[in-house]
């Protein structure tokens, strides 16, 4: 971490090596923490050049908190988040990530493409087993929406998040936090929030998605992401949707970037030294349209317990469920029957099969 902030040659002294080594013995944890502390602060920029897609929020207590709002499919966004962690060298950087999809982080970006654009039977078995079968199946029309944008563009999704994954692990003591709700928890406040019309008209609005996409089309939606314009558009009426998949989730990752930009402890020398504390840095990165809410919501007292909580399921989602399964067995069933008819056509218009029968249609007339 040290070689973050790297010195010129002319610096370093030509017995340099066994100095360090000398040094490195003596000195304490404290001092070093105090020292590499130094090269940060020196780093930080006290007036830094941010994109202009960043929102700069403050804390009662004196912390900062560079919102860096993104297209999840756009090459600038992911030069926005790099240069504002570089600029700023930040405490903590929080993305908008939950716990089930932190895998993208480590995949390269050949695999996630390769991912993304394949909804298989599989996932689809996954989804239903993680998420129960209404949430799965939720989650995989929106992989699917997500996937059509992969496969217009050729680019895939959440590379800002990796961006900022690798370049806060270059910024000494940086935390690295996720900062989204978990997705279970989204989707099935979502489906409980529609009617049973309302869960068939969204599915099959989101099954026949079609529109082109071009990368033009993704820059120009910088001040409001993509991927939740395509959502809004589509869930536009239906407002208590709406309130689940991006309110609530405006609430949850201010919460969050709140809860990253608390004071940070000094180290100290004894326990007899008093606790000294300084205003934390903190990087947030969010899509683009989650940027208003979490301007709205920054001063308010905010309690995430009640948008954690997953209410029952209704009757309408009974009655959904129950149509999706008999769906499926009956589709399953007929399956059956159309392969088990073309079977006996098949066998019957066999020759040896027409001469057996010809023998005996012979038979039964004589008798």
């Amino acid at each position: 971490q040290a070689a973050a902030d790297p010195m010129s040659s002319s610096d370093v002294p030509e017995d340099g090596p066994k100095e360090t080594s000398s040094v490195s013995q003596n000195i304490s944890d404290a001092d070093a923490f105090k020292i590499l502390l130094e090269m940060k602060m020196k780093k930080r920029q006290k007036k830094p050049i941010l994109p202009s897609t960043v929102t700069e929020l403050d804390t009662e207590d004196g912390s900062k908190v560079y919102v860096v709002g993104t297209a999840h499919f756009s090459d600038s966004s992911k030069k926005d988040v790099v240069k504002t962690i570089q600029e700023v060298q930040p405490d903590v950087v929080v993305v908008e990530l939950c716990q089930y999809r932190v895998s993208m982080l480590k995949m390269d970006e050949k695999t996630l493409l390769k991912e993304a654009k394949e909804i298989n039977l599989e996932k689809l078995q996954q989804a239903i087993k993680q998420n129960g079968v209404m949430s799965g199946l939720m989650q995989m029309l929106l992989l699917k929406v997500s996937a059509h944008i992969t496969e217009q563009l050729g680019m895939a999704p959440g590379g800002e998040f990796r961006e900022a994954f690798k370049e806060a692990s270059k910024v000494p003591f940086c935390k690295f936090h996720l900062g989204d709700r978990p997705i279970p928890v989204t989707f099935k406040r979502a489906i409980a929030a529609l009617s049973f019309w309302q869960k068939v008209k969204l599915a099959w609005g989101l099954c026949f998605l079609s529109d082109p996409i071009s990368k033009d089309d993704v820059e120009k939606c910088k001040q409001k992401d993509l991927l939740e314009q395509m959502m809004a558009e589509m869930i536009g009426e239906f407002p208590d949707l709406h309130r689940t998949i991006v309110s609530e989730r405006d609430i949850y990752l201010t919460y969050m970037l709140k809860q990253a930009a608390k004071q940070i402890e000094l180290p100290r020398a004894s326990e007899t030294e008093p606790r000294k504390y300084i205003p934390a840095v903190v990087v947030g990165v969010v899509g683009m349209g989650h940027v208003p809410g979490i301007e709205k919501n920054w001063n308010s007292d905010l309690n995430i317990q009640e948008i954690m909580s997953v209410p029952p399921p209704s009757a309408s989602s009974k009655i959904f469920k129950f149509v999706i399964k008999a769906t499926v067995f009956g589709l399953m069933g007929y399956g059956c029957y159309r392969i088990g008819q073309r079977t006996v056509q098949f066998i019957l218009s066999m020759p040896a099969a027409q001469s057996y029968l010809q023998k005996l249609t012979e038979i039964r007339s004589q008798h």
